[in-house]
């Protein structure tokens, strides 16, 4: 009774099939085209602007992920209304060095946000 392995070429011609049925990317006659504004371009003169871009790009990824899980702990109501102030004011004090960080180094927090081709932008549009 051991585990059975998956058929590995079913799996491979399952995945081609799903790359087939993916839009071609339309053709543009005559006229070169050009890579979507937010991805990141690497080149070797402009390796560690890249590098610090695409650093910032995780932290604030990851600074909206903790702040959404944060805001469905004060909904599901289990922090006391000092925990919530705390809690509220670490949230800001992050944005505002996300921000501080991003203009150090030339960029705004929407310059982070990458064009990731058919799945979208990286990061949700801010909430209003």
């Amino acid at each position: 009774m051991g585990r059975e392995t998956p058929d590995v070429r079913a799996v491979g011609e399952a995945m081609a099939d799903a790359v087939r049925l993916l839009p071609a990317p339309p053709a543009d006659a005559g006229t070169t085209r050009q890579p979507p504004a937010r991805r990141i371009r690497t080149g070797s003169d402009t390796v560690e602007e890249d590098l610090v871009k695409l650093v910032l790009t995780v932290v604030e990824l990851l600074r909206q992920l903790i702040e959404r899980q944060a805001l469905r702990r004060v909904d599901a109501g289990g922090l006391t209304e000092g925990q919530e102030e705390e809690l509220g004011a670490t949230l800001l004090a992050l944005h505002d060095r996300m921000t501080e960080l991003c203009a150090q180094h030339g960029f705004s927090l929407e310059d982070l946000n990458l064009d990731l081709g058919p799945l979208g932008p990286l990061l949700p549009p801010p909430e209003s």
